[in-house]
């Protein structure tokens, strides 16, 4: 059994999410333009690990961490400087205020399992919930 756990919940921001996932929330189901400040195969810059996928960030957002809000690009198989798509899910961090939104190439579906195996390189199982629209 994976550690992420699917939330059934309407897409609305509510008063109960975090300010991340309100924020979030929002972008679910909408085309999203990603830029890739961190592309497929490079390492992190402080902690090492190599990103297997490529993530960014939503230009003109600002996030409670103070940075604007990230998202992984998902379904490329190449590094990418930019990358436009959906929103499927949100990636919402149970111990910490920020979220990730997941994207991917219009007309690409990716089940929970496969959203929560491409990001396992960066993401603690157990220590989020996928969140998507109904």
């Amino acid at each position: 059994m994976l550690g992420a756990m699917s939330s059934g919940a309407d897409d609305s921001p509510t008063s109960n999410d975090s300010v991340s996932l309100q924020m979030a929330r929002r972008f679910l189901g909408r085309s999203v333009e990603l830029t890739i400040d961190r592309p497929l195969n490079s390492r992190h810059p402080v902690h090492g690990f190599r990103y297997e996928a490529n993530y960014g960030f939503v230009a003109g957002t600002m996030a409670p961490d103070g940075d604007e809000l990230d998202g992984y690009f998902l379904g490329e198989t190449e590094p990418l400087e930019t990358a436009s798509g959906v929103c499927v899910a949100v990636i919402h961090r149970t111990g910490d205020d920020d979220d990730k939104l997941v994207v991917v190439p219009e007309g690409t579906d990716l089940d929970d399992e496969s959203i929560s195996a491409a990001i396992a390189f960066q993401e603690i199982s157990g220590c989020y919930i996928i969140v998507r629209s109904r």
